[in-house]
């Protein structure tokens, strides 16, 4: 009974309220959002509508997407591997054999899958408008790290100077060691900037659609190392000019589906300057809003 009086009391004062001051309209709006619907409540009064309240949906306007986003610290996690197409009958002087050791083959350079990483750190990432979002230019710069780790040969060295023809000017070789390593990989880190043509059916949203990019890389090798760890010399981190290729050329290609991106990269030359005919791959998961 008390709360149907009470209910009583705001009706009365409700409707005396807007008898007394029948002309007055309501500047302030109530508006409620959700998600992207808009509900407006206005008290204003009209001829035909006195003392009714108007209630008005309607979409909020599309926010404005700028043409060109950055992205900063992207991290790709992944395998490196190489397609070898060596012609170990003519290798020259690069693959040299010590006396009474047998000569270095295909088995020798085969890799651990599992084991042989490749990680990317890009400093930022660009994406510039080309067509209504939907076709972007994607470009950057970051570093390429590749750690090769040997299979089955685990008694491989890099050498820059052949210390096995004394009183010869020599060029960098691979030799059989006389000892085994229990670690033993090639690591070779680039400089790289990757130019991208990107496809995306969900423009403006980071985790939604499918994207898919397509481009090419050019790399600058920086460093080249032979890390190996045995029982006779225990850890070393040898580093020198190895006969690499100074500039890496690949062709290059990123998948998103949702918050999903998939990268790979495949250079259509050997990394190796002479004797070797290695033609290296990457595979991975990309860590990237976009």
């Amino acid at each position: 009974m008390k709360l149907f009086t009470l209910m009583a009391l705001v009706v009365i004062c409700t409707n005396t309220n807007a008898q007394e001051t029948p002309e007055k309209k309501t500047a302030n709006n109530d508006t409620i959002r959700i998600g992207n619907i808009i509900i407006t409540k206005d008290g204003r009064d009209d001829q035909q509508r006195k003392g009714n309240t108007h209630i008005t949906m309607g979409r909020k306007a599309n926010r404005k997407i700028s043409n060109v986003s950055t992205n900063w610290g992207v991290v790709d996690l992944g395998f490196a591997n190489y397609m070898d197409e060596t012609n170990y009958g003519a290798t020259g002087n690069y693959l040299f054999n010590r006396p009474g050791t047998t000569p270095l083959g295909e088995n020798d350079f085969k890799l651990r899958t599992g084991k042989s990483v490749n990680v990317n750190i890009w400093f930022f990432m660009q994406r510039l408008n080309l067509v209504k979002h939907h076709v972007n230019l994607k470009y950057g710069l970051g570093l390429e790290l590749n750690n090769y780790r040997y299979k089955t040969a685990t008694n491989i060295s890099y050498l820059e100077q052949n210390p096995y023809l004394p009183g010869q000017a020599t060029s960098p070789v691979i030799i059989r060691d006389s000892i085994q390593f229990s670690k033993n990989k090639l690591a070779a880190d680039y400089l790289t900037v990757p130019l991208m043509l990107n496809f995306s059916t969900s423009p403006g949203y980071t985790n939604k659609g499918v994207s898919i990019s397509v481009g090419v890389s050019a790399g600058y090798l920086y460093s080249q190392r032979n890390k190996q760890i045995s029982q006779e010399r225990g850890k070393e981190k040898n580093r020198g000019d190895y006969d690499l290729e100074q500039f890496k050329f690949s062709y290059i290609a990123e998948l998103g589906l949702g918050p999903v991106r998939l990268y790979g990269s495949y250079s259509p030359t050997s990394f190796y300057t002479n004797g070797l005919n290695m033609k290296p791959y990457t595979l991975g998961v990309r860590l990237s809003n976009w």
